[in-house]
């Protein structure tokens, strides 16, 4: 129907000789009585015209000749509203029948090549709550990217090198020594998680005293591949897998350090001072110079940073995303800069800062674990309420509010719980389905309840939330729509009767619900839930 209103829109605007290059936005009205779809054209138009917007609309309105289109109102300040013939709620339900796990796919992404880097938490010790929801943002983005046309991957970046690997291969040395009762001291800034002491065990079990001669490089190596294995293991479960582990040794190994010192200053972007080489990062925005490389020959960490970007753009990216803790903010100016002076827009690359999240139980925070004294794992979260929930739960605030994360809400197995209530529409449509003969209908002539056609119209829109979602690159317009559905069609269920002595209207009824169980299905995998069969 968007395509119906928009050809008509686009042969008025012919008929009155209007010139419009934009695109033309048809979006549903909040308010019922506003129509099903409405456009602010001729507010747009207003300008270049210099006319009234709602005499460029009544123009508009008088020109468009559709039988789909039963009437147009044109509301101030300019608006075109469409009252519609609802027949292609019927016939979309087919639609998604055919298309099944396909529905709701589209190609506005136009291929567009994207990367989506998150979590990237250095292998030094476990993820907890920010990786958690910083995780489920970078996945969900990635998966809704995927599905409307972008070619989307994610990647994660493992800091493999520098001062605090230096110091996680000493940590597990010592603790090695420890084993082989040896003596040890553990480094000024050096790792005392248990999963160092773990793994420290595990070498000492299957060599005995044999690495004792091995220098810090054997400790460094396996120290940061054990955890990385750990990470992974954790990401797995939570639904995430990555398509690109990108190790920031092979950036050093590459040599793309020095080409991009070397571009820096070619581009006259750097200067002395101090002995050290500095950034001339205020030629780009940013509120000082920063340093690249110190006087003792050490490059700060900004330097690998910009190497590992520029890396990702000559993998043929067209837009870059970083997902990062609200603590970065002030690094954001100085790598977009360095990337403006190396010859790229700084637009290329979208920086999403993921606020803090509060823990919640019985109205008080949580910051320590009972388990381990430290801080709340995502491992632990997900033995607590279920990847699920966690996932959801994460998805459904935008990642610029901090967020109050409700444990007990998270676990409650009532309406309150917006997955629970989700995922019971899902199963209450398989229950019936499961036990019901499903036939195909070639035209739908009993469906007429004000209700069945809210939750249609919920259902048809679906495809234009997911290209919202992916466009403004926000996760949470997909939990509010699939949250939205769910309500339409509980209201639906409690006020009619599926199954009926009329065999078509039964017919009709199931075939329906069908289109909303794949419609939340689809809409939930987005977002990494899978909802149950039966609860």
């Amino acid at each position: 129907m968007n395509e119906i209103i928009k050809i008509a829109i686009e042969d008025a605007l012919e008929k009155n000789n209007i010139d419009f290059n934009q695109v033309i936005k048809i979006e549903v009205p909040a308010k019922k009585e506003n129509g099903d779809f409405s456009t602010n054209i001729a507010m747009l138009l207003a300008k270049s015209l210099k006319e009234n917007p709602v005499n460029i609309a009544n123009k508009l309105k008088n020109s468009i000749k559709n039988d789909k289109i039963i009437r147009i109102e044109v509301a101030n300040p300019g608006f075109i509203n469409f009252f519609v013939d609802k027949s292609y709620l019927l016939e979309n339900i087919n639609t998604v029948i055919e298309q099944g796990e396909n529905y709701g796919r589209s190609n506005v992404g136009n291929n567009k090549k994207v990367n989506i880097e998150f979590v990237s938490a250095n292998p030094t010790g476990i993820l907890h709550m920010g990786n958690a929801r910083g995780g489920a943002y970078g996945d969900s983005l990635a998966r809704i990217l995927n599905f409307a046309g972008y070619q989307a991957t994610k990647e994660y970046y493992v800091n493999d090198a520098g001062n605090q690997i230096n110091n996680l291969g000493l940590s597990l040395q010592a603790r090695y020594f420890e084993q082989c009762n040896l003596p040890y001291s553990m480094p000024e800034d050096g790792y005392h998680g248990k999963e160092i002491i773990e793994y420290s065990k595990k070498l000492y079990d299957e060599n005995g005293d044999k690495l004792k001669e091995k220098d810090i490089n054997y400790f460094k190596e396996v120290a940061t591949d054990d955890l990385l294995s750990r990470i992974k293991s954790v990401l797995s479960e939570y639904g995430i897998n990555y398509d690109y582990f990108t190790s920031e040794k092979s950036i050093y190994e590459k040599g793309n350090i020095e080409k991009v010192l070397k571009q820096l200053a070619e581009n006259k972007q750097t200067y002395i001072k101090e002995d050290a080489l500095w950034f001339k990062s205020t030629n780009f925005g940013d509120s000082k110079d920063h340093v690249l490389v110190k006087a003792d020959g050490t490059y700060t960490y900004l330097v690998p940073d910009i190497a590992y970007h520029i890396d990702k753009i000559q993998r043929g990216y067209d837009h870059l995303i970083d997902v990062l803790g609200t603590d970065h903010h002030g690094y954001v100016a100085r790598l977009k800069g360095a990337l403006e002076a190396l010859g790229h827009p700084s637009n290329m690359l979208d920086v999403k800062l993921l606020q803090l999240v509060r823990l919640v139980k019985d109205g008080q925070e949580v910051k320590m674990s009972k388990r381990t004294g430290n801080a709340i794992s995502l491992k632990e979260l997900i033995e607590e309420i279920g990847v699920n929930a966690a996932r959801y739960f994460f998805a459904s605030r935008s990642l610029d509010t901090q967020m109050d994360f409700d444990l007990e809400l998270a676990k409650k197995s009532t309406s309150e719980n917006p997955v629970y209530y989700v995922s019971y529409a899902y199963a209450r449509i398989s229950t019936i389905l499961n036990d019901n003969n499903i036939e195909k209908i070639e035209k739908y002539t009993t469906i007429n309840e004000i209700d069945a056609y809210n939750v249609l119209e919920k259902v048809y829109m679906f495809q234009s939330v997911v290209e919202s979602a992916a466009t403004k690159e926000l996760p949470h317009l997909i939990t509010n729509y699939v949250y939205e559905l769910a309500n339409l069609f509980h209201t639906f269920y409690s006020n009619y009767r599926i199954i009926v002595a009329d065999k078509q209207k039964t017919q009709e009824n199931l075939n329906m619900i069908n289109a909303v169980r794949i419609t939340i299905f689809n809409a939930l995998n987005l977002i990494g839930v899978t909802p149950p069969e039966r609860m």
